[in-house]
This record gives C-alpha cells, structure tokens and sequence, in this order.
C-alpha cells in the first residue's frame, strides 16, 4: 500500500486506469509491472529482459549495515565489506541480511533510502531485507539480534516449554508485523532443527527436542509469518536442512572442530520429519547447515562426507527430487571466502572442500541446487565461472526465477515502500509487549519446589530481599533489597547456565560450548546462602545443563529462557504463573551425556529433569490445600 508520508515513486497509469509502478521507466506497463498479472507470469516476463549481471546479483545475500540515523552506510562497516552504492549499483545484488538498528523510524527511513537506490538499477528490482531472529533477549553477531524497540518474547525454547502452536502462531504474526513496519521482509528462521545433543550451543534458537512436537510449532510459525488474505507477509527461511541438532559432541559447525554431523543413533528420519512438514506448509526458502555428515546412508546410499551446502545428494536428491521442494535454497553463511574481520578471520566453512578455491567452491554450491549464496558478493566469481563455460547462464536463470517469484508475491514489486511516520507506533506496541511478557512468564519451567516458597508472597517496601541477577527496579516492586543473605526473609538469585569461554576465532565468543556442569563451588555457596533464608534459583537455559550438584541446594529452582527479570519476578510471585514444561531433558551427569548419541532425542541415561517435566505454580498451591 502507497506509504503516508511520501509519494510512491514511479507511480503511472495504464490506457485502462491501472495503476502500475513504471520500473524501467519506459513510458509502458509492461507484463512484470502489471499488477494484475501473477507472480509467475511477472517472473518469467522480467527474467527475459534481465541482464546475465542482473540475475546474479539476485544470487548473493550479504550483510547490510547502516548509517546513523536511518542514512545508507558508504564505507565497509564492522561486518558488512562493502559501501552500500557498490553492492547494489554496481553488484547488482538485491538481498540484505541487515545488522544493528537503532530505533523503528531510523530503520523504516533507512530501508526507504535503500529502496529508493535500488530504483536507480536498470529494471528497480527492489532489495529484500532479511534478519535473524530479533524477539528474544539473546545477542549473537552470528545468530540473533537483541532489538529493544520490538516487543520482547520467550526464545524459541521458551515457546516450546509452552508447547501452544496457537502461541506461536500469535507471535510469529507479531514478528511479521514489526518486521514489516521498518520494511524487513524475509525472516531467516524459523529454526526446525531438534535440540538433541545438551552441549549444542544453539539449543535456545530451537523449539524442543521433539521432532512433533518442533514440527507442529515450526509449521505454526510459518502461518504467522504469511499472515492472513491482505496482510503484509514476510518470506520464512527454515533452517538448518536436514536439522543441525546432532553435531559430534555438540561442538558448533561454525568452527572447523565442529564441522561433523553424526547419526549412530540412526535417527536421521527424527530430524527430517520437521522439514516435511513445513514443505508441506509452503516454506518460502530453506537454508542448509554447515555441518557435514560422517557415516549417514539415505535409501541405502552413503552420503559424501562434504557440508550440507556443498551436498547434491542432499539438496538435490533428497530436498528436490524427494521432498519436492522448489522453493529457495539459500547457503549458511561464508562458504566461499575467509571471513576477515579487523584482525580476526574465520575460514570460509567448506568443510569437506577446503582444498578448492573459492571459484570452485561456489561452481559445487549451484551442483549442490542452492540458488543464493548467503554471506557472500563475490559476484564477479560467478559471472566469470558463466564466461567461462563452467555454469550455464540457464543454471543462473533457474535460480534467479525462484528469488523473482517471491519478491513478486511478497508484494515488492508494487510498493516496497514503508510508513516512516508510523514505525514507531506499529513496533513494540504496549498490547504486543503485554503478550511477549506473559508468554516470557507463562514459560518458566519450576523445576522443584521442595522448600514450598512458591508462589513467593512479598510485601512492597517490607520484605527483604538479597538479589543476585536482578535489577534494582524488579527487587524494589517486590520488597526492600538488603545487602546480606543474613537480613533477608528471601533470596533470589539468576545465573546463566555453564559453558566453557572461547575466543580465538571470530564469533566464537558467542557461542556457548563446551561441557554443562557448574564450577564446584557454586554449590557450596548456595549452601551457605540458603542457610540463612530461603533461597529461590532461576538458571537461564540457553542450553541444556547438569544441575545435579546445584538443585539440592535451593528452596525452589526454576528454569527460563531468555525471561526478563520482570517476567521471572511475575512467574514465581503468581502474577502469571509459571506453567512451562522442559522442551528439553536435563542430563544427570556429564558422563551421562558423552555416552549418549548426538542424534537421539531424550537420549542421555536417567535425566535428572525429563523431558515435559515441571510444575504448574496453580498445581503447587491446589496440591497444599
């Protein structure tokens, strides 16, 4: 729809009155400019006018960054490695993954800009912005993006605790909304891989261990996202084809030591049954991982042991031919070229090809079937590789017809254009942070309550509190916050689960590794603080985590996932009462998870914690009648 505060560029009328946006500025409507005609018909019409430069361009999909206050950035920025003129004008690339954002009208005046320079390319394809998850509270450079302006929800796991496909659907419409108002139109989630292995360091970007249950909620999510008859839709990425869960010994294929994906369980078919479903649901796009698999068969075959997005057995055999799915196959990110950042690089993640150079490394992507290459805008490679007679210029045109398709239905082509003047009021609207928090709340998962402290009863301004992981504001709505376990009536404390730190290479920092258990001492120290009062403990979930030594240690013991300390306060106090159930076992021991398999779900011998165990807050009390 036309925005309000500006007038819709190139805007024309037919002979017969329709409207149309005249693109390439010749005076004409013609077929890929009528609106009237369907994203197909429009599609095969502008692909036959398009330049070869033009079609591959639709084929990269890089990072964006902007400039201060909603300007279009003209310098390489942190991560981005190009001004903002030479990827669009010159590469003639029109995908964007965006990074940062200040504020809703900043970033709703910045994609207008952007728009408005992709109208300066021969035919005015407009850009697709993407992004990673913004809804949560993690911030990951690599995977997800704290954006405080949009209304905040559980992560991924926390809707799992939950296990309400109506929810997520409620909160996917939600995230299509927001998005759709500073003008992001292509989510690069929802993530359908299962949480099976404990260590993996992504576990909160997924929904459960379950493959139904992660399937039901995966398909929920792409309903929000399409939103109803004459809604704005975003496009859905589903991710990570055939399901990342079961990395060898949970180490992430970011990084060359967790390069190799595992099934001696022989659950491979647990891990796919999501991307069924959402195939069968209408994904607009898959996005493979990169891991390689070591020792998987399909249909008898051996699979070559080369990353998912180098794999033709994979992407070709068994996502086209077999599943059937036409629609985009989008690369992870960087698997082409060494990723240089400052004085840091992290090599490209052709695990299993590291031995080819970059030239052959993107020819194997389009052998593989992917049609854009994520990460990347080394256009100049690809064009070369078609001049030279290594790919067909109707390879390049295949895919370019399945990115065109979806622009065209997403509505793109007629106006890309957003509302600057209502950014700020259509995000994080007051209705929209009311149901992140209660569903934040609703969440939390009580693990135990062998003290009979829940619901906490406090009295504003007379119950003394020590806190450790709260803010000074959240306390000071509950009680009076005293320095001392020793003046408290109650304690209460937040901790993050364990992992071991890394940083040698560039994102690694972010990405939470390595064994589960807690540092010896831990327990001896709420020990001692519980001796003198009562001491409730939440542990925020990013991933599984042993907490054998630590849950005999407290009154009560919740976990969360990705909560505010506001929503966690309201969770155990009763305002909202926890209801959540584990999406995830809790493994007993460290022991018991290195004898598991990676890919089976629930497989670590005697969980502390099961899988669905908790404790609904309003059965805690019905139980002490």
């Amino acid at each position: 729809m036309p925005t309000a505060d500006r007038t819709l560029p190139h805007l024309s009328s037919a002979p017969d009155g329709t409207r149309f946006r005249d693109l390439n500025r010749n005076g004409v409507m013609d077929p890929f400019e009528d609106p009237r005609l369907s994203p197909e018909e429009r599609t095969e019409d502008l692909l036959a006018r398009l330049s070869l430069e033009e079609k591959v361009g639709l084929m990269f999909h890089t990072v964006i960054e902007t400039g201060q206050d909603g300007t279009l950035l003209e310098t390489p920025g942190a991560i981005s490695k190009s001004p903002t003129s030479t990827v669009v004008l010159d590469k003639r690339m029109s995908h964007f993954n965006v990074h940062g954002l200040d504020d809703a009208r900043a970033a709703a005046r910045w994609h207008n800009r952007l728009q408005e320079l992709a109208e300066q390319t021969p035919h005015g394809i407009p850009v697709t912005i993407s992004t990673d998850p913004r809804h949560g509270g993690a911030q990951n450079a690599g995977t997800s993006w704290v954006t405080s302006f949009f209304s905040l929800w559980p992560e991924p796991l926390g809707l799992g605790a939950l296990g309400d496909p109506e929810l997520v659907r409620t909160w996917a419409g939600t995230v299509r909304r927001e998005y759709t108002a500073v003008g992001i139109r292509a989510a690069l989630h929802p993530v359908a891989d299962l949480a099976t292995e404990p260590r993996w360091a992504r576990q909160r970007e997924c929904f459960s261990q379950d493959p139904q249950l992660v399937a039901r909620l995966v398909t929920a999510a792409l309903d929000g996202l399409r939103g109803a008859e004459g809604e704005i839709p975003v496009q859905s990425t589903v991710k990570h084809f055939p399901g990342a869960g079961p990395q060898k010994d949970g180490e992430d294929a970011h990084f060359p030591y967790g390069r190799d994906q595992v099934y001696p369980g022989g659950r491979f078919e647990d891990h796919l049954l999501p991307f069924r479903e959402a195939i069968a649901a209408g994904a607009d796009a898959i996005m493979p991982y990169y891991g390689r698999p070591v020792g998987l068969q399909i249909d008898g075959h051996e699979i070559e042991s080369v990353g998912f997005g180098f794999n033709e057995q994979v992407l070709t055999g068994l996502l086209r031919n077999e599943l059937g799915f036409d629609g985009v196959i989008v690369s992870d990110w960087e698997l082409v070229n060494d990723n240089h950042v400052g004085d840091q690089v992290l090599p490209a993640r052709a695990w299993g090809v590291e031995e080819l150079i970059p030239a052959q490394r993107l020819q194997r992507i389009l052998e593989a079937g992917a049609d854009q290459l994520g990460g990347e805008e080394c256009t100049e490679l690809l064009l070369g590789l078609v001049r030279d007679d290594l790919v067909e210029e109707e390879r390049v045109t295949d895919s370019a017809r399945r990115l065109l398709r979806v622009k065209f239905r997403l509505g793109l082509f007629d106006d890309p254009y957003v509302d600057e003047s209502a950014a700020d009021a259509l995000v994080g609207s007051e209705e929209s942070r009311r149901q992140g928090h209660e569903a934040q709340a609703g969440s939390v998962v009580v693990l135990h309550d062998d003290g009979h402290v829940l619901p906490l009863h406090t009295v504003r301004g007379s119950t003394r509190i020590y806190a450790e992981g709260l803010p000074a504001d959240v306390i000071a709505q509950l009680g009076e916050q005293v320095a001392t376990p020793a003046e408290a009536d109650v304690a209460l404390l937040r901790i993050g689960a364990p992992f071991q730190p890394r940083d040698d290479l560039f994102l690694e920092s972010w990405f939470h590794q390595g064994d589960l258990e807690f540092p010896p001492g831990l327990a001896h120290r709420l020990a001692r603080l519980r001796a003198a009062c009562p001491l409730i403990l939440d542990v925020d979930l990013d991933r599984a985590a042993v907490l054998t030594d630590i849950a005999g240690e407290c009154d009560a013991l919740t976990g969360s996932f990705g909560v505010s300390a506001a929503a966690w306060a309201d969770a155990i106090t009763g305002v909202v009462p926890a209801r959540g159930r584990l999406p995830i076992e809790l493994p007993r021991s460290m022991k018991a998870v290195r004898e598991a398999h990676e890919d089976v779900p629930g497989g670590t011998a005697e969980p502390l914690y099961p899988y669905g165990h908790g404790l609904d807050i309003d059965q805690v009390i019905s139980s002490r009648r």
